[in-house]
Parts: C-alpha cells; sequence; structure tokens
C-alpha cells in the first residue's frame, strides 16, 4: 500500500490536469475527487466553493493528488518525477518513452534535452505545459528493477549538498533503508565532492531518489510539490510530525516543512472518512498539527 503520497498544487486547473496525465500515463486514471464547501468558507476561498478541491490520479498504479487552489505555490524542478523505462519488462520500452516523451513535451519546457547520456542512452528532462517536471530515462534490464514513478528531490539553495543526509534522514523517520549512492567526484557548480550525483531510499516500502543540484541558479523545495503520509492513528502522526516539522511558521491544516524545506502533510489515513463529518472542513482549517479528536 502507498502510503506516501506526492501532492501537486495548481493554479485553478487540477482537473484539467489529472484528465491530462490519465489520458497520457500508462495505467492512467482519475479515481477520486473532493470538492470545496459551497457555504461556510473564508473570504479568501470564497471563489472555489463547490469546485475541485483534490482530484486522486494514478499513473501505472501510482498515486498522486492534484491540489485545486490559486497561483500562490507554482512548482518547480526540486521534486521531479523520474520514469524508469525498463526493457526487461516491457520489449517496446524505448518506443513507448519517446511516445510520452512527446505528450509531455507539448506546450512544455525540455530541461534537458532527449538523447544519450552516460547513465543512460535515452533520457530526458521536461517540464509540461503546467510546470511539472519529468526525467524520462530507459533503464538498464540487467540492473535492479526499479518502480516506473520514483520522486526525485533535488537539493539546492539552502539545502545544497545535504542530499547524503536527507536520504539518512528520512530512513531513519519512516524505518527504511537508504539504497545506492553515487557521489560528485569533484566540484560540480555548487555540488562539493563527495556531495550525491544520484542517491535514492526505500522508505515505507516506496523507493525515492535524491540528488544535490550540480548548477546554480536551481529553486529549492516549495509547496508546489508536497509529500503526504498516511499515518495509522493519531500516536503515529504525532511522532511523525515530532520528527518532521520545524518551522511554526509553515504549520497549517497538517502541513509542515522539514529541516531541508521540504513540504509534507502529516495526515490519518482516515482523512477522507473524517471530512464528511459535518464541521470537517472549518475544524481542519483551525488546526496545525492535525488532532483527530477535534473532527467529533
Amino acid at each position: 500500500m502507498q502510503r506516501i503520497v506526492p501532492t501537486i498544487w495548481f493554479d485553478h486547473v487540477a482537473a484539467e490536469a489529472a484528465e491530462f496525465y490519465a489520458s497520457v500515463f500508462p495505467g492512467g486514471r482519475v479515481t477520486a475527487t473532493q470538492h470545496y464547501p459551497t457555504e461556510g468558507l473564508p473570504d479568501f476561498q470564497k471563489e472555489y466553493a463547490g469546485l475541485p478541491l483534490t482530484v486522486e490520479f494514478e499513473i501505472a498504479g501510482y498515486r498522486l493528488i492534484a491540489i485545486n487552489a490559486g497561483p500562490e505555490f507554482p512548482v518547480n524542478q526540486s521534486i521531479s518525477f523520474m520514469l524508469n523505462f525498463d526493457p526487461a519488462f516491457d520489449p517496446q520500452a524505448r518506443e513507448h518513452l519517446d511516445e510520452l516523451w512527446a505528450a509531455l513535451s507539448e506546450g512544455g519546457r525540455v530541461l534537458m534535452p532527449l538523447d544519450a547520456y552516460p547513465f543512460s542512452s535515452r533520457y530526458g528532462w521536461v517540464a509540461d505545459r503546467y510546470g511539472v517536471t519529468w526525467q524520462l530515462m530507459l533503464t538498464d534490464p540487467a540492473g535492479e528493477p526499479r518502480p516506473f514513478v520514483i520522486p526525485s528531490l533535488l537539493f539546492s539553495g539552502p539545502a545544497q549538498n545535504r542530499a547524503r543526509e536527507a536520504l539518512e534522514f528520512y530512513a531513519g523517520v519512516f524505518g527504511g533503508r537508504v539504497g545506492h549512492l553515487a557521489p560528485y567526484p569533484q566540484q560540480t557548480g555548487p555540488a562539493a565532492p563527495g556531495a550525491l550525483m544520484f542517491g535514492e531510499a526505500e522508505l515505507l516500502g516506496q523507493w525515492f531518489a535524491a540528488m544535490d543540484s550540480g548548477v546554480e541558479g536551481i529553486d529549492t523545495f516549495t509547496c508546489g510539490v508536497s509529500l503526504m503520509v498516511e499515518c495509522a492513528g493519531q500516536d503515529e502522526l504525532d511522532r511523525s510530525w515530532e520528527q518532521l516539522s520545524v518551522d511554526p511558521d509553515a504549520e497549517q491544516c497538517g502541513w509542515c516543512a522539514d529541516r531541508f524545506g521540504v513540504s509534507w502533510q502529516v495526515v490519518p489515513d482516515n482523512l477522507d472518512e473524517l471530512m464528511t463529518k459535518p464541521g470537517a472542513y472549518e475544524a481542519l482549517l483551525g488546526m496545525k498539527k492535525i488532532e483527530i479528536a477535534r473532527f467529533g
């Protein structure tokens, strides 16, 4: 079961974006839509009354959530999504990679051209029409298998050269393990020797990648992409919150920011059920850390 779910912030177009991804990805489908209440919203949200609030969708069985809100947190490349096309499982992996690249790059912006690189015979990095960034890679069929979708965290600015520290920290928080680490052999832009050119960790049974930026001027982490962790009960929620949250100013409605600036949503695993209770939305708006008992 996937317990860490990436959530992506969209400026009024969450439903449109989710439908787009469902149409272009293998196994893509929209699975659930939650709506804003029709009344009782605070002034800054009244324009959204009755509109979609979140749209959950899947790509190749992997869950993501689109948040429908305003322009406050545009997405950037600090958290992207690696897509592994493995010829060991798909004889047409290269063709399928190229087809998806064409769909994602239409109306988007190429960050690294689709080409051969030392780490992959076919790789490209693109920001799609909504600004979400994807790394498409033809993997080595002789290597250790990895999931099709892996969130990738790019450490820059205040978090520069802390990717290894972050992977070890997250493995401790979630009882996971650090996997392959590939350090920079020498100074590469802002990346110090020994900083991670690539690293990975398995957290709650899911793989995540991390790297330190090798170029200047890369945007750092924001709420544009956050990671929602589903907790089994208040005790587990309290423990996760205590370890992750370091900035009181970032605490709101179950959202928090960790020591690296990564945005998390620490929620109970039955949040959808709790939100159906009378007054639930108003109760949530009044919380920082979520207190399950306050939903009544």
